[in-house]
């Protein structure tokens, strides 16, 4: 997952609760995929790490990216990442693969999971496309440490284009739980996700990562199942920006500003210099959540729930807009 969010101001810490962490190591998967070791600078030992959790990079042009942990739950000294170089990036998937270093300093920051593991599910059941294993290879190792029950299906271009697959034998222990689609190998069909849905035992929980096309199919699989037990994370999100302006009005700060057609709450929140923590700005990562006082959002991330929706108390200002003429925000 890739994304971006405001600078803050600091010098070794920063109260997003951000530490400095050393380059300990780059291993090169694939033409396009380095993996990362980050240690932190002064030692010791991380926080736990949450299976689907993922990190914030700070990098260097005022960048900040967002990546999903590969670690298991006896990796406390360092965080993994694997980093897929985007042709039609940001720039920070380029200055990782190109640019960075062993020994090279980054600000890290921890930030919160939007793709959580349910817990005591009969059997997890898990789909993942290209560098979409990454937060799945997490939450497979933890299920592996704790001896419960879970399947993979795993698809890529290609079997060179795929990544982890030594680490996904040592984990199935030859029974059979890794399943492996290469379109190249199959005429350039795409994994039969619909009948992998439909193979997984009643009451298992389904997770998915991997790009658009895969994720649509998986939706539509999962359409009769039930919502709690359906899960899944997006590279990025494309949210409309259509629709009336209105006003946003910032509750702490006793501020007013128009949103016009084609804007978003937080490029006019930026323009005016109004300081709010921002990541993806697509509507996935859930950085940007904040509470609604008054007005009725017109939601369009891919984070909240259906209830949370409903319900009208917050909202993502990276990608939302409003039915309302007018919002107040708890800013």
């Amino acid at each position: 997952m890739t994304a971006q969010f405001a600078m803050p101001q600091r010098g070794a810490e920063t109260d997003s609760g951000g530490m400095q962490m050393r380059v300990q190591a780059i291993r090169w998967h694939t033409p396009t995929i380095r993996e990362l070791e980050l240690r932190p600078e002064s030692g010791g030992t991380l926080p736990g790490i949450s299976p689907g959790g993922h990190i914030d990079l700070e990098l260097p042009g005022n960048l900040v990216r967002s990546y999903s942990l590969t670690n298991g739950p006896g990796c406390r000294d360092a965080y993994c990442i694997a980093v897929q170089r985007a042709g039609d990036g940001r720039g920070g998937s380029a200055y990782i693969c190109d640019q960075l270093r062993v020994g090279d300093l980054l600000h890290v920051v921890p930030a919160r999971n939007t793709f959580p593991m349910a817990k005591a599910a009969e059997e997890s059941v898990f789909i993942a496309g290209g560098i979409g294993i990454t937060p799945i290879l997490s939450m497979i190792r933890h299920l592996a440490s704790e001896g419960a029950s879970w399947r993979l299906l795993y698809a890529a271009r290609s079997r060179k284009d795929a990544i982890y697959l030594p680490e996904l034998e040592a984990l199935d222990g030859g029974q059979g739980r890794v399943q492996l689609h290469f379109d190249d190998e199959n005429s350039g069909a795409s994994p039969d996700v619909a009948g992998y849905v439909g193979s997984a035992p009643a009451g298992a929980h389904l997770y998915a990562c991997g790009p658009a096309p895969m994720l649509e199919a998986y939706e539509t699989a999962c359409a009769d199942l039930p919502a709690e037990c359906v899960h899944l994370e997006r590279f990025a999100g494309d949210a409309e920006l259509s629709g009336g302006g209105f006003v946003v009005e910032l509750r702490r700060s006793g501020k007013e500003f128009f949103v016009p057609e084609g804007r978003t709450i937080m490029d006019v929140l930026q323009e005016a210099g109004v300081r709010v923590a921002y990541s993806c700005q697509s509507g996935v990562c859930g950085t940007c959540e904040t509470r609604v006082l008054e007005g009725v959002p017109d939601h369009r991330d891919m984070v909240l729930s259906e209830s949370e929706r409903a319900s009208g108390r917050t909202m993502m200002i990276c990608c939302s807009r409003a039915f309302s003429d007018r919002l107040v925000l708890d800013l």
